[in-house]
């Protein structure tokens, strides 16, 4: 492989400088990914390999970055287990339109055969792999089991998220056979993409910030922890990012990822003397500094890599995904500033 800092910084084994990616990268910011959006609708381009494989790929020849992650949604994992999802034009997002209410609902839901159900994210990634020869490490990922029980209960985004707590706090052995459902299907998944040439994959948590820390505990970070020890990783590192879980740093580096994600609230430096030694870091700029000028998104990135400090086991990225409306000359320039800043924090 020509570019295997990304897989290297994930082991902590030494590098020439910090490689960096984006959460999100292949996206809307991109006229490119723009232009083949037009042609279809969002759930179309993600079960169409072929374009699939193109959006992917965007970022790694118009940024430069040091992986590829494929392009797919979450939420492909519910409505291959049985429920139907819409994603709305414009405003309104992914829906399922009967969210779960009730036990029966939820033991009606399958665990996908991923190779069968997700065909269309392995033949994407073995086309993806294809296509990179080796220029950069391709990545896959899934929503955690928490995050994605969020999504089929509420059946939409949410504010309050009332009736997923409800559902812990008032029925919690029905939760936990949700989630226990969930994280058997990720495991499946996961593995799936790793047979089908994803040399790492990641671990979404987007609502885990939204539990109170034991609660955290309990019906997130459980199930994370039981994914990592049903996944066959064959030599793949695994990235876990909790938004908004800054207070359980140690308790998820102790579930086994190789790398714990962090977001733009977490001091890095304060995360490395905690769990360091344990694990890879990665983050964590705030993604609306994007929107300011290139010489202070360079400061931001100099501020980050001064307070991890030398040696390897970072990853640069985003504290979460990148926004729809930063220019495409701002995430270069901080591509770029990552690129030029982090060599003499390798020497």
């Amino acid at each position: 492989m020509s570019n295997d800092l990304f897989l290297r910084a994930c082991r902590r084994e030494e590098i020439e400088r910090t490689p960096v990616w984006m959460m999100r990268q292949a996206g809307r910011y991109l006229p490119e990914y723009r232009a083949v959006r037009a042609q279809t609708d969002f759930l179309t381009l993600c079960k169409t390999p072929e374009l699939a494989a193109e959006v992917s790929i965007q970022p790694v020849d118009i940024l430069g970055v040091d992986a590829c992650i494929i392009f797919s949604d979450i939420l492909v994992i519910p409505e291959a287990m049985g429920m139907e999802l819409i994603v709305e034009e414009g405003a309104g997002g992914p829906q399922f339109p009967s969210p779960i209410r009730s036990r029966a609902e939820i033991d009606r839901l399958t665990v996908p055969d991923p190779t069968r159900e997700l065909w269309f994210v392995m033949d994407a990634l073995r086309l993806v792999r294809q296509r990179l020869q080796g220029r950069v490490p391709l990545i896959g990922f899934s929503g955690s089991p928490w995050t994605l029980a969020t999504y089929m209960v509420e059946g939409k985004g949410s504010k309050t998220f009332r009736y997923i707590k409800e559902l812990l706090y008032v029925h919690p052995k029905d939760a936990h056979a949700l989630l226990d459902k969930l994280a058997r299907a990720v495991a499946a998944y996961l593995t799936a993409q790793i047979e089908a040439g994803a040399q790492a994959v990641q671990i979404f948590d987007t609502w885990g910030g939204i539990l109170p820390p034991d609660e955290f505990k309990e019906f997130s970070l459980r199930y994370i922890e039981q994914v990592l020890k049903l996944l066959r990783r064959n030599g793949a590192p695994v990235i876990v990012f909790c938004k908004d879980c800054g207070h359980s740093l140690e308790a998820i580096a102790d579930a086994g990822p190789d790398v714990v994600g962090l977001d733009w609230t977490v001091d890095i430096g304060k995360a490395r003397m905690m769990i360091g030694s344990q694990v890879a870091l990665q983050g964590n700029l705030d993604p609306t500094l994007l929107y300011a000028p290139p010489e202070r998104i360079r400061e931001g990135v100099k501020k980050i890599l001064e307070k991890y400090g030398k040696g390897t086991g970072h990853i640069f990225n985003l504290g979460h995904g990148i926004l729809p409306d930063v220019p495409v000359e701002h995430a270069r320039a901080f591509i770029q500033a990552v690129k030029e800043e982090s060599p003499k924090y390798h020497r």
